[in-house]
């Protein structure tokens, strides 16, 4: 075991509301999304009312992919296609996404959507956010939706995003927030602990990796947090916008040189 095997091990982090060593966090968040990956879209609109569309509309709009010049897109933690997809629907011909995600049942779900219809437009990259196996300054733009609370060391994830970043390329991270609206935290929050397990129990027969997924969700920064992390790692120009009285937010950051 080297020494940064030993001190991954000693290291403790969240799982959820349960601690558990760092090196075991990867593996434990890969077992949740295999047994998740075929449901995992119906899932999304079953747990959101349908309401997460329209937020990944939002984060595309702010995204504006161009679509009279060849764009470079890399979407992170998306193996399913779902932004991806509407990146190159928004985009021009010219425009490419590279979807990268560590878990191979998510990305089998995505390739097998996009074959007929994106071609060669889309590509499916099995990597881990920490360290993606991709060049220096080789995107446009890079998006995270629903992924980096899942990333075991988020500092790491937000320096590899600047690294493959061109000079003005874009980050943009939409993810669950803390609502800030009275009443509806309350009403969100026994939602949260109450419903959406028995919907995935009876969806996708595991209630036990959404209650992770809720759970992971409390365990997250909260946004001032988060946007100063994302400006330690190089990111200028941060912003953070909540949608829906704050179920989630999109955060900006620009990589200017």
């Amino acid at each position: 075991m080297t020494v940064a095997d030993e001190g991954a091990r000693r290291e403790t982090t969240d799982f959820g509301f349960e601690r558990v060593a760092l090196s075991e966090k990867q593996g434990r968040v890969d077992s949740v999304f295999h047994s998740v990956a075929r449901r995992y879209d119906l899932m999304n609109d079953l747990m959101s009312a349908g309401l997460h569309r329209a937020w990944k509309a939002q984060l595309v709009a702010m995204l504006r992919p161009p679509k009279n010049r060849p764009f470079a897109h890399l979407d992170v933690a998306g193996g399913t296609g779902d932004v991806a997809f509407r990146v190159l629907d928004a985009g021009g011909p010219a425009t490419r996404v590279t979807v990268l995600d560590i878990n191979e049942s998510m990305l089998r779900v995505g390739a097998e959507r996009a074959e007929a219809t994106y071609g060669e437009r889309v590509a499916f990259v099995t990597g881990n956010a920490e360290s993606l196996p991709l060049p220096a300054a080789a995107f446009d733009a890079y998006t995270i939706a629903f992924g980096i609370r899942n990333v075991p060391r988020i500092d790491l994830a937000l320096e590899e995003a600047r690294r493959v970043l061109k000079p003005g390329g874009r980050f943009l991270c939409l993810e669950f927030s803390a609502v800030d609206v009275p009443f509806l935290d309350k009403v969100y929050e026994a939602y949260s602990f109450h419903v959406i397990p028995r919907i995935g129990a009876r969806v996708a027969g595991d209630a036990d990796s959404y209650r992770y997924l809720v759970e992971s969700i409390r365990k997250f920064p909260t946004r001032g947090a988060f946007a100063g992390m994302i400006e330690q790692a190089g990111f200028r120009h941060v912003s953070e916008r909540p949608l829906s009285g704050g179920i989630v937010a999109i955060h900006s950051g620009w990589k200017v040189s």
